[in-house]
C-alpha cells in the first residue's frame, strides 16, 4: 500500500484573508454611544473669595419632590408631570407679580431698557432614592423646557427669531431677563426603599 505524499497548503494568503474581514467587521459594526446630560458644573470657587451665600427668599424657591413611586408634590401641592412645565414658566416669569412668586425688580438691559424681571428665581428638585431614572429625567427635561420656552417666546416678540438664532450679546441679554438656577439636592431615603 502505497501513501500518497500531502500537498502542503499555501497559507501565505490566510493573514491577508485575515487582515481584510477584521477591516470589514470593524467599518460595518456600529457602537451604542451612551449619552449623558448636558449640565454645566459650577464653577470652582476661589478659596480667598468670601462665600457669596445669600440667604435666598423662601418666595423665589420653586420646590419639587419626587418621590419613591414616581409621583411628584410641586410647592407642596400633588401635580401632573404634565402641568409642570407652565407652573415652572409662571414661577420663573411671575408675569402679574403675585406675592407668592419671586421678587420682581426694575432693572436696565441692553435691548429692552427699563424692565420688570424676576431677582433669583431657583428651582429646587429633591428625589427620592427609589424614584426611577426615567421620571427623574422627565422633571429635569419640563423644568429646562419652561425656561427654554420663556426665552424663545421674548426672543421672538423683539428680534424676530427663536434664542438659539440669536447672536451672543442678545442671547445674553435675554438670559439676564429671565435667569433661573435648577438646584439639585442629593436624594433621600425617605420611603423606606
Amino acid at each position: 500500500m502505497s501513501r500518497r505524499e500531502l500537498t502542503p497548503i499555501n497559507a501565505g494568503s490566510m493573514a491577508d484573508i485575515a487582515f481584510l474581514l477584521l477591516i470589514f467587521f470593524l467599518v460595518t459594526t456600529t457602537m451604542d454611544v451612551d449619552t449623558g446630560l448636558m449640565r454645566q458644573l459650577p464653577q470652582i470657587q476661589d478659596e480667598e473669595e468670601p462665600d457669596k451665600d445669600e440667604k435666598i427668599k423662601e418666595r423665589n424657591v420653586f420646590v419639587v419632590l419626587v418621590n419613591q413611586y414616581d409621583d411628584l408634590l410641586v410647592e407642596g401641592k400633588p401635580m401632573n408631570i404634565h402641568d409642570i412645565r407652565e407652573a415652572a414658566k409662571e414661577f420663573i416669569a411671575n408675569p402679574n407679580n403675585e406675592p407668592d412668586l419671586p421678587v420682581k425688580v426694575e432693572k436696565e438691559l441692553p435691548y429692552f431698557g427699563k424692565v420688570f424681571i424676576t431677582k433669583g428665581p431657583v428651582i429646587s428638585l429633591q428625589n427620592d432614592r427609589g424614584t426611577t431614572y426615567g421620571m427623574y429625567i422627565r422633571v429635569q427635561n419640563e423644568l429646562m423646557a419652561a425656561k427654554d420656552e420663556l426665552r424663545n417666546e421674548l426672543s421672538t416678540q423683539y428680534f424676530g427669531m427663536k434664542y438659539n438664532d440669536l447672536d451672543e450679546t442678545r442671547q445674553d441679554a435675554v438670559k439676564k431677563y429671565y435667569s433661573s438656577a435648577l438646584s439639585e439636592a442629593e436624594p433621600k431615603a425617605i420611603g423606606g426603599k
